[in-house]
């Protein structure tokens, strides 16, 4: 395994100073970055494929599956990310698995990790704090958030700040109030 991760390692390195030729950047099938900008694919391109990043990897777009320490898209993610930590600028689409998960717009999918946070959602949070402005779908965990809520939360505390059961209930927290359902 330490040979597997130096050889990673010195390739990254290798081809980060050596850029794609101009005809190849607008397809990036494989991303290594140790550290943006040090990596394979400049952090202002896409990635449509496999991302490793070693320690922190940064790019536009990324769709496909994502692998890392820190795995940062500033637009959309769409795939499987997997990370001590994932963060979607934009929307997201598919699973993010990590101890902490941020999405800023919207997030299709699955969140598991300690911390999931995302400005909306369709889908399902299973952590120990779930966070979301609006969301349609389940949240379980220690503690579950949200502003607006079509769904049930399963956890020790649940807070819907608008239309649940009540404000904060213990246990279970549900919200199927037609005329307040998230976007």
């Amino acid at each position: 395994m330490p040979k597997l991760f130096i050889s990673l390692l010195a390739s990254a390195l290798v081809l980060a100073l050596h850029p794609l030729p101009s005809s190849a950047q607008e397809d990036h099938p494989i991303q290594l970055s140790l550290v943006t900008p040090i990596q394979i694919v400049p952090e202002d391109e896409a990635v449509r494929g496999v991302r490793i990043n070693l320690l922190y990897g940064r790019n536009t777009f990324m769709t496909g599956f994502d692998y890392g320490l820190v795995n940062h898209t500033v637009r959309d993610f769409l795939g499987v990310g997997l990370g001590l930590v994932n963060l979607a600028d934009g929307d997201a689409t598919g699973v993010h698995w990590g101890l902490v998960n941020i999405t800023q717009g919207a997030f299709e999918g699955l969140q598991w990790g300690g911390v999931n946070s995302a400005g909306r959602g369709h889908g399902a949070q299973i952590g120990v704090v779930n966070h979301l402005r609006n969301h349609r779908g389940l949240q379980f965990g220690l503690v579950n958030y949200a502003e607006r809520m079509h769904g049930v939360q399963v956890g020790l505390v649940n807070i819907i700040k608008t239309g649940g059961v009540l404000p904060v209930m213990p246990l279970v927290n549900w919200s199927f109030d037609e005329g307040r359902r998230p976007n």
